[in-house]
């Protein structure tokens, strides 16, 4: 639920903390009527601290007074008007109080929106470990920790440098009385040379001098070893904070990202942008930047003045450690922001993206890197990440492999874009036992090389894309999107390329198959529990307990075994529902109107208790990609009887000749959609408009769903003369083999290049057509089919 929503609810003394928010310097009335927009916008991704992300800010405020302009655009009416000038007010206001200083108005907001979520937690009483608690509050809280560990190290960072300019002043004086020191012993040494009694005259205030500075330095000496110590003890205490906010970010929030990212690719929300993590990792890069000078110029001051002790090693030690933080940075923030297609088919173009996150604070963009894209295998992945050798290894060619990495001044991000690359040739390896060419894994390599600090680090980067699976042809697109889906969806964190589980838990593979149901078919309508038992039923090809919660499903059940007395996998079936609903199905099932995962049984029991013409709609169990209708009426053959009737299913070709609204209005004998609405009600907004009148004294044919055994008289005049196809119905308790009884026979003339009708090649058809159809009717219809 909205923050603002919840806010409004507030009450009491709650409330007015909440109405004190607000004023002159952020009106109540913009942040109702942007609610929405306000609380999607990334404000903690802009560092309040850093003059540089003035810009960022910048935008945010000039994307707030766009929205109230537009806002104030769409008022109308007599209330309309005043807030419509209210509102233009608002954003005159704003951009005169914020335009100097933006960063402000980002401090004012994420002030605001901290505030109202910890009065709503606080008035709702939400532990912040309970569902709901954690759904609102989660994202600020775990932003609002790393926020406060970045304050903790600026802090500390803020310290060390105190401490380092201390010391080094206390070093520079340390040094002026060590040469002093010197210059005393010089003059006692000159002594040697005075008579006696010049000598002793002046002999004594000399040597007093000496040794008081002789003490002072051994003093000094001790307390410079001891601010070295000190200073190193707190270098440690910040990279020990830094490794562990720089785990929180790169293995907790980047991996989450890249788990998300993963899921997308099988239908699951986007995985959000990538600005928070960059400014994150770039605030890191700041920060561990900033120590590293520290520990260097701490080394500087031990070079300069060596007192004999622990510090050395010390330093030393820091030194490594903070080169370490800064590898890992980089090496790990080396990321593919848009990936490859996971189905990639030779001789065609893809596009993918990389980008570093932390290059626009290390100034990689000084000397722009270069980004090579190789094609390896899966054993080539797994010995890569075992740093053996796979130089000049590769399983394939790709076209327009190499790019050069572009810096955004306005975004600040540094990217390489590959627009235009293309798998020319795939090598493939030795498959085993029966795995097929589209279960095979490749994964495309992205790898550069770049220095930072006048070629003082040099980093070499590599990051492997999600697996890809190589086709050649069209047809082989199914079983891969299986191989490449199961890996998207049952991955571990942390694998050896590419393993999966070889089995899973059914309610595992149900989230997996809903996902991609509601993405491919572009419907919030997923799959419902009693669809995932039909699904069941069919996976297990028994009836399954009604709790399959504890049931698994193998690979080869999925796409490997073939179900029974079919030539078809559990995979080949389901993906053929999607693409035959996606294609031409999307409206009527985001509708409700079809119940699709319903077996000939079942819907034969739903139907017999219904009304004649009740019908429904169902995937065919028979054929991959159909859909048949069921309906209840007389049998013609048995006065009182009823029976329920299946259509032989419509495939993508059938509705490519007529939509499935159009079929279902044609066919008279269809009064119901089960249980009980009108057919109309649901599917005339779908109807084709009927054609024109005759012009120049010809008449248009047209094509109409007919089903001889319940063809009746309805013969509309301003249609034209129509042009009927006969679809076979079987009804549901015979068992006949199955064939199309398309009638009358149609000639090959009628058909374009793809198998379709050209209605407008010759009117010659119509006349044929006409003429057949004041024949006697054939009943040559046979074979239920599923």
């Amino acid at each position: 639920m909205a923050v603002w929503i919840q806010a409004q609810q507030l009450q009491g003394d709650a409330l007015h903390q909440m109405q004190s928010l607000y004023g002159q310097h952020f009106p109540i009335e913009v942040r109702h009527y942007l609610s929405q927009w306000i609380e999607g916008q990334l404000w903690d991704a802009i560092d309040l601290e850093n003059p540089q992300e003035e810009f960022k800010a910048k935008r945010m405020l000039e994307g707030l007074i766009q929205e109230l302009q537009n806002k104030a655009e769409h008022q109308v009416g007599e209330d309309g008007f005043l807030l419509k000038i209210k509102l233009g007010h608002y954003a005159s206001q704003l951009k005169s109080t914020y335009d100097r200083c933006p960063l402000e108005l980002v401090r004012c907001i994420k002030h605001i929106l901290y505030t109202e979520q910890r009065l709503v937690r606080e008035a709702t009483n939400v532990s912040e470990d309970s569902p709901v608690g954690s759904m609102m509050d989660s994202m600020s809280h775990k932003y609002q920790q790393i926020n406060q560990a970045f304050e903790e190290l600026r802090l500390l960072t803020q310290d060390t440098e105190n401490d380092l300019r201390k010391l080094q002043h206390n070093q520079e004086y340390f040094i002026i009385q060590y040469q002093e020191s010197l210059r005393i012993q010089a003059q006692l040494s000159s002594l040697a040379s005075l008579p006696p009694a010049d000598r002793q005259l002046r002999e004594p205030a000399l040597l007093s001098k000496r040794a008081t500075v002789e003490a002072w330095l051994t003093r000094e000496a001790n307390t410079l070893q001891k601010y070295r110590l000190d200073l190193a003890e707190k270098h440690q205490k910040t990279l020990q904070l830094l490794r562990k906010q720089q785990t929180v970010i790169l293995e907790d929030e980047l991996l989450q990202w890249k788990r998300r990212q993963q899921l997308a690719g099988n239908g699951a929300p986007p995985e959000g942008g990538l600005d928070i993590l960059q400014s994150w990792c770039e605030k890191l890069a700041e920060t561990t930047w900033l120590n590293r000078q520290q520990i260097r110029r701490a080394e500087h001051l031990r070079q300069q003045l060596p007192i004999p002790g622990p510090i050395e090693e010390l330093l030393n030690d820091l030194n490594s450690t903070v080169t370490d933080i800064i590898s890992a940075l980089v090496t790990s923030t080396f990321i593919i922001e848009k990936q490859p297609p996971q189905v990639l088919k030779t001789q065609t173009k893809f596009v993918a993206t990389v980008r570093l996150l932390v290059g626009g604070k290390l100034n990689v963009h000084m000397n722009p890197p270069q980004v090579k894209a190789t094609i390896i295998s899966e054993q080539q992945a797994k010995a890569l990440l075992k740093n053996e050798s796979t130089r000049n290894d590769s399983s394939g060619e790709i076209l327009n492999n190499n790019c050069v990495m572009e810096y955004h001044q306005t975004t600040g991000t540094l990217s390489a874009h590959f627009r235009n690359m293309s798998l020319k040739r795939i090598k493939r390896s030795d498959r085993r036992g029966a795995e097929s060419v589209t279960e095979e894994k490749f994964t495309i390599l992205f790898e550069s090389q770049f220095s930072v600090a006048g070629n003082e680090l040099v980093f070499q980067v590599k990051t492997l894309s999600l697996p890809v699976v190589v086709i050649v042809h069209g047809s082989q697109d199914n079983n891969a999107t299986a191989t490449v889906l199961w890996d998207n969806a049952f991955a571990e964190p942390g694998r050896v390329p590419f393993l999966v589980p070889d089995k899973v838990l059914w309610p595992q593979l149900c989230e997996a198959l809903n996902m991609k149901y509601k993405a491919e078919v572009q419907s919030k309508r997923g799959l419902s529990d009693e669809n995932l038992m039909f699904l069941a039923t069919k996976a297990f090809s028994s009836n399954p307990e009604s709790d399959c919660r504890n049931m698994t499903m193998t690979w080869s059940q999925f796409n490997r075994e073939s179900l029974p007395n079919r030539n078809f996998t559990f995979w080949q079936w389901f993906d053929g529902v999607m693409e035959l609903t996606k294609k031409h199905l999307k409206p009527h099932w985001n509708d409700g109107a079809i119940l699709g995962f319903v077996n000939k049984q079942q819907a034969q029991d739903m139907l017999l208790s219904k009304p004649n013409g009740t019908f429904l709609l169902r995937f065919s169990d028979s054929e991959i990609g159909g859909i048949t209708i069921a309906w209840v009426a007389e049998n013609p053959n048995k006065a009182g009887e009823r029976l329920v009737w299946n259509l032989m299913p419509y495939t993508t070709k059938d509705f490519s000749i007529r939509s499935l609204a159009d079929r279902i209005s044609d066919l008279n004998h269809l009064l119901f959609l089960y249980p009980d609405r009108p057919k109309d009600d649901v599917f005339a907004k779908y109807y084709t408009p009927p054609l024109s009148k005759a012009v120049d004294g010809y008449v248009k044919p047209q094509i109409k769903q007919v089903v001889p055994e319940f063809a009746t008289a309805n013969h509309d005049p301003a249609s034209g003369n129509p042009t009927y196809m006969d679809h076979g119905a079987s009804p549901a308790p015979l068992s006949h083999p199955h064939s199309y009884a398309i009638y009358p026979p149609m000639s090959d003339s009628m058909l374009d290049g793809e198998g379709e009708f050209d209605l407008d090649d010759t009117m010659d058809v119509a006349r044929h057509v006409e003429e057949l159809l004041r024949r006697p009717m054939d009943s040559q219809w046979s074979g239920p089919q599923s």
